[in-house]
């Protein structure tokens, strides 16, 4: 490998030579777009959620994973305030902005946007931020791929948002810029939390993130890194199914919760999310917790329940049952946490098929084709664990598998997969990979 690449076995280990031709490839087309000169190379990884499903937003715990595909970014600093902006991929044309603390916003669903909002937020932060000369590789089969529910957006974004701070001589915390890059991400109307950020930022090779997701009360997240089973690989399956127009379902889960957490308090006061009540038995709580009612019932109790999404009033609230999947998921991902630390991974295996079961029956987020895809994994001798990952109603599976079963698994998994459901899946072996910044600098492009 050329000296001036030396540093990608700091980031991809074994593998590094998989994606020298990559860097090549996107140095040649940012010469080409720009000139010869020095280039910074940074780069963000997309994620998968080990475990701790639809627990964020619920103040709970989750446990993300940083996978060794990400979106490249190279840049070069410029004199002025101006971003230019090219991307490798067909479908995103040239974009350039100026940087100021109200950029105007791109089309509505343009890529730049995801540029535009970190630039925004430096800029309200930083005194001196410069402009870039920028070029994006986040394209397959070794960057991370759209709308397979791996947080390719907020890879974006972060990478951004590095090369920004980089160039301003901010030495970022990563409480403080996993923050910033969420409300950059508000700029394109997504109102998500920090998790996608704080696992893109902080991820180490190997590890998952155990992450806290209740601030505390100077506002930070508490983390710790977890270390992987060794010996086994993270297989991503993607069903391509993608399903529209769930917010309202999404909505009503959230309302739920929020119920619950209302009616508890009738009985523990103080309590302000599900975790709150995690030492209580379940078969204690239950009772208080009815198996649907619907929100206009609720506030003729007269119930606090915060500023809630837009839920119809008549629309059924299965309280019992959601409340009943984020109370669990949080004892799962923290049992989780203690089968990684002791080496246990028939244990970790188990507990990756309960969060499945849970999020199928009690949160109701599966499909037939993410059914069909955890059953056709499960049948694979060795897979330790497999469940969906994600928002759920579509997007990916997850499996822990024998490295030196990963072929048997792919040839298995895609032809059940076609003959249950018809359909292709998209698989992607992964491994647990470092968190983003500067990859290198390379001095002659």
């Amino acid at each position: 490998m050329a000296d001036r690449l030396a540093f990608l076995e700091d980031i991809y280990g074994e593998a590094a030579s998989a994606h020298e031709s990559r860097y090549r490839a996107a140095l040649d087309a940012f010469v080409q777009a720009y000139g010869p000169g020095p280039v910074h190379i940074f780069r963000a990884p997309g994620r998968v959620n080990l475990i701790g499903e639809h627990t964020d937003y619920n103040q709970g715990y989750v446990m993300p994973v940083a996978l060794d595909r990400d979106v490249l970014f190279l840049a070069r600093p410029r004199p002025d305030a101006l971003i230019r902006l090219v991307n490798v991929e067909d479908g995103f044309p040239p974009r350039s902005f100026t940087i100021s603390p109200r950029i105007p916003s791109g089309q509505r669903g343009d890529w730049s946007n995801y540029v535009r909002g970190p630039a925004q937020e430096l800029a309200r932060r930083l005194p001196a931020i410069t402009g870039m000369d920028c070029l994006v590789n986040g394209a397959p089969p070794l960057g991370v791929p759209r709308g397979a529910g791996l947080s390719s957006s907020s890879a974006l974004t972060v990478a951004a948002a590095v090369a920004l701070a980089h160039f301003a001589g901010w030495a970022w915390q990563g409480n403080e810029m996993a923050r910033l890059c969420a409300e950059a991400e508000w700029y394109v109307g997504t109102r998500g939390g920090v998790m996608d950020h704080f696992i893109a930022l902080l991820a180490q090779r190997g590890h998952a993130l155990f992450l806290d997701c209740r601030p505390d009360a100077a506002g930070r997240l508490h983390y710790e890194p977890i270390p992987l089973p060794g010996g086994f690989r993270l297989l991503v399956v993607n069903s391509g199914v993608h399903h529209a127009n769930v917010r309202g379902e999404f909505n009503q889960r959230v309302a739920a919760c929020r119920a619950g957490v209302a009616l508890l308090r009738r009985h523990w006061p103080g309590i302000h999310a599900l975790r709150d009540v995690e030492g209580v038995d379940w078969a204690a709580l239950e009772p208080h917790l009815p198996e649907a009612v619907t929100l206009a019932a609720l506030m003729a109790q007269g119930l606090d329940l915060g500023d809630l999404p837009n839920v119809p009033p008549d629309a059924p609230l299965r309280v019992r049952a959601c409340c009943r999947h984020v109370w669990t998921e949080n004892h799962r991902v923290r049992q989780a946490v203690a089968a990684m630390k002791a080496g246990d991974v028939d244990r970790l295996a188990h507990l990756l098929d309960e969060a499945h079961a849970s999020a199928r029956d009690d949160y109701r987020i599966s499909t037939p084709e993410l059914d069909a895809l955890v059953e056709a994994a499960r049948e694979v001798p060795g897979v330790r664990g497999a469940r969906l990952t994600g928002a759920g109603w579509g997007g990916c599976v997850i499996s822990l598998v024998p490295a030196q079963q990963v072929q048997r698994f792919e040839t298995h998994v895609q032809e059940r997969y076609r003959t249950v459901t018809g359909r292709q899946a998209e698989i992607f072996p992964c491994q647990a990979g470092p968190g983003a910044g500067l990859a290198g600098v390379v001095r002659d492009s």
